[in-house]
């Protein structure tokens, strides 16, 4: 029997907190309170973080930006977006970005159908404090092994540091 689901406020400091490669992601709707169609996380990353080229096989990505910029990289398209702006990547696309060097990035990631959280559980750990760490390394093919779990291929390297 499937269960109900019931409406919920989180405040600004609640959800499930995470580190998942040395951001900080507060996830505040996951598959099991929207049947499974979308993720949606707060992230806070710090300033020239750079995931690798990577592309989602199931998942659309999208990011409404709160504070800081990023430049977002998606099929050979390049996007500068900053507070208020909202990016839209599509499944199967090759894409990444570079958080600006100002400021750390804040966003909301939305993920449609769900998922995303579970990749981020596997490779992330708890999160006990609500600041950004110094990062940790992290073992490319624990990584690439965890993302080929969840239906995202690793493609590349991140862009070099200080692209954005």
């Amino acid at each position: 029997m499937a269960s109900v689901v019931r409406p919920y406020v989180l405040g600004s400091a609640e959800g499930q907190a995470l580190w998942f490669l040395g951001n900080l992601v507060t996830v505040k709707a996951a598959g099991a309170q929207t049947r499974g169609r979308l993720t949606v996380a707060e992230f806070l990353q710090p300033a020239g973080f750079a995931p690798p080229l990577h592309r989602h096989l199931e998942e659309d990505e999208m990011f409404h930006v709160l504070s800081g910029t990023a430049r977002f990289m998606c099929d050979g398209e390049e996007f500068t977006a900053g507070p208020g702006d909202f990016v839209l990547l599509p499944v199967g696309l090759p894409h990444t970005f570079v958080v600006g060097s100002g400021e750390p990035l804040r966003c909301l990631q939305i993920t449609t159908p769900s998922g995303f959280e579970e990749f981020a559980a596997e490779v992330g750990v708890p999160a006990r404090e609500r600041r950004l760490p110094e990062p940790e390394p992290v073992d490319p093919a624990a990584l690439g092994h965890a993302a080929a779990r969840h239906r995202i291929e690793i493609l590349g390297p991140p862009p070099a540091a200080g692209a954005g």
